[in-house]
């Protein structure tokens, strides 16, 4: 068995162990060919211990009794199949007066092929093994929830964003995105299917039960293109220690690929502090209610400020309240920016200040200071996270809009595109979709959205921003269409209303736009409407006069769309005014 890194509590011996094939399948009752089969096709909790010579199995009672409970039906009706074709078939036992001199020779014969078997396993194992091209990026799939109680779920997808964090930070390793993989939660894609369509050389799977004040992590290492496991260990630990954990599955993994690891980055995984486990519940907790809307805003920022109250001092908690915040900024989801990216700066700061190698708070406080109209201090930021994470997809989107503010359509093109090729899923068609068409690149945009489209038809943005496209190539009708169903996806969002009220009036019906336009002021009486909905709007209406009223209000309010002030083509008809201009320099652009 690998030898343990210093702090390491690799699972010993106990009574819940069964130690062999036989022995697992003694438990279930069933023969072994069936339970590798299960292990192989049904994700059965196997663990391996490998050496340089061979691999052994075991397997924890409890973990076995989990995985039967939650698959009883669909294996009961395994097991009433076989007995039918048992009996359809008519399978006779062998007879068994066979001669002793002949079942000695059968022995024999059965002895000398195993022994044949061994060596040539030996010699051509090992060789085969030497052939084997290396591992420069791998996927860490969400860990499964073992512990019989949906409740626990925010621990293992904590887990798993642990130690994708961890993994991230050695450069000679690209590690896939969160954001993707979590796409591939309780998928019934095989290893191999998920490899290639990520692009990954190598595959981490496992599992996460708890008992109690204790967890047990299994992780296991699997070719992409073969599905073969080459590496598999099991962890146990009290909730107390689950940094350590984290810390000594990365180092684990790191050592088993053989990735170059400098001594920063070995420092950077290895690094531990303590942490209480009520404190890291309640980070844990915030960080899997973000992303559920204003409910799960006001949910995970309430488990944030509750671990911070605790400890004042755990970065990662002050992380979470910045990505709170900055997740109420976009305009398409039309919250109050100003007040929100304040206070996301604010925490991230703080969480910087406790960790300077965060990450994800360089990253939340470039898009920050970029929508406050900070270009050098966000361009500084967005180049540490690069720096921290060269290969980070998402550090390379973000940093892709910056160039688009600025006028610097190929690059942000050429930096999206290496972000897609790098992680394909975290960069999507309506990222670059949205590049093209800020490029006046129409045709290749709308081919780019509707990629997007062709598997997610009912996806709001890319509904929206094909709206914007086709808008511009001189397609009203078929934007209008494109654009009422973003409208009943997205429950009627205001910037939706905006662009909609320009494909109208393109279209030749002013009727239906001043109606939609009335519907704007009836939902800003009710609730926040974001400026750039109205300067969307009356852009559409050709009313210059109260689109730079708006414009003017967008300005304060810091919406997203000022950044665009210097490409956004539906501004190309007031580029020769002189209030733009002003405008312009203003927000930094000229």
């Amino acid at each position: 068995m690998n030898e343990p890194f210093s702090g390491t509590r690799a699972v010993q011996p106990s009574v819940d162990r069964l130690d062999s094939w036989k022995e697992i399948a003694a438990y279930l009752k069933r023969d072994v060919t069936t339970v590798q089969r299960w292990e192989k096709r049904e994700g059965m909790p196997v663990h391996r211990q490998l050496h340089d010579r061979m691999a052994s199995v075991y397997a924890f009672t409890s973990e076995l009794d989990v995985w039967v409970q939650s698959r009883r039906k669909s294996l009961e009706e395994e097991n009433k199949l076989q007995t039918e074709a048992t009996v359809e078939e008519g399978i006779e036992v062998p007879p068994t007066g066979t001669s002793r001199p002949r079942l000695w020779l059968v022995a024999g014969g059965v002895v000398v092929l195993a022994l044949l078997a061994v060596t040539f396993g030996l010699f051509y194992g090992r060789a085969w093994h030497s052939k084997q091209p290396k591992i420069r990026s791998l996927a860490v799939l969400p860990l499964n929830n073992l512990s019989g109680d949906a409740t626990q779920e925010y621990l293992s997808d904590g887990m798993t964003e642990a130690l994708i964090g961890r993994l991230s930070r050695i450069r000679d390793l690209h590690v896939t995105s969160r954001t993707t993989v979590m796409q591939f939660k309780d998928t019934k894609l095989s290893v191999p299917e998920i490899a290639s369509k990520l692009g990954v050389d190598a595959i981490v799977e496992g599992s996460v039960i708890r008992e109690g004040s204790r967890i047990r992590v299994n992780a296991r290492l699997i070719r992409g293109a073969t599905d073969d496991q080459f590496w598999s260990e099991t962890y146990d630990h009290d909730l107390s220690g689950a940094l350590a954990l984290e810390s000594e599955v990365a180092q684990s993994i790191a050592r088993k690929v053989e990735v170059t690891i400098t001594g920063e980055e070995n420092q950077k995984l290895a690094a531990v502090r303590p942490v209480s486990p009520e404190v890291y519940e309640s980070y844990l907790k915030g960080e899997f209610a973000l992303g559920d809307g204003k409910a799960g805003f006001d949910k995970s920022l309430a488990y944030f400020e509750e671990a911070i109250k605790k400890d004042p001092t755990f970065a990662p908690a002050h992380l979470g309240v910045a990505e709170a915040y900055a997740a109420l900024v976009p305009v398409f989801d039309g919250a109050p920016p100003v007040e929100a990216r304040r206070n996301a700066i604010a925490a991230a700061r703080k969480a910087l200040e406790l960790d300077p190698d965060l990450t994800e708070a360089h990253l939340v406080l470039a898009n920050m200071l970029q929508g406050q109209y900070r270009w050098a201090e966000s361009e500084k930021e967005y180049r540490l996270a690069l720096e921290l994470e060269p290969s980070s997809s998402i550090a390379q989107r973000e940093f892709s809009g910056w160039l688009l503010c600025q006028g610097r359509t190929d690059e942000a093109l050429a930096w999206a595109q290496r972000a897609r090729e790098h992680d394909p899923l975290a960069v999507s068609g309506a990222d670059i979709g949205w590049i093209l068409f800020v490029s006046h690149r129409y045709g290749e945009a709308a081919q780019e959205l509707r990629s997007v489209l062709a598997l997610k038809p009912k996806d709001p943005r890319a509904l929206w921003d094909l709206g914007f496209v086709l808008i511009a190539n001189g397609q009203p009708e078929e934007a209008i269409l494109v654009l009422e169903k973003a409208l009943a996806v997205s429950e009627r969002r205001p910037a939706v209303i905006g662009v909609l009220i320009r494909a109208y009036v393109r279209a030749g019906h002013r009727t239906e736009a001043l109606r939609l336009l009335d519907e704007l002021k009836q939902q800003q009486k009710a609730s926040y409407v974001p400026s750039a909905a109205f300067v969307n709007a009356y852009l559409g209406l050709d009313d210059k006069e109260q689109a730079f009223v708006w414009l003017e209000r967008a300005y304060q309010e810091q919406s997203n769309i000022v950044g665009y002030l210097k490409v956004h083509p539906y501004f190309d008809p007031l580029r020769g005014d002189l209030r733009f201009a002003k405008l312009v320099h203003q927000v930094g652009l000229d």
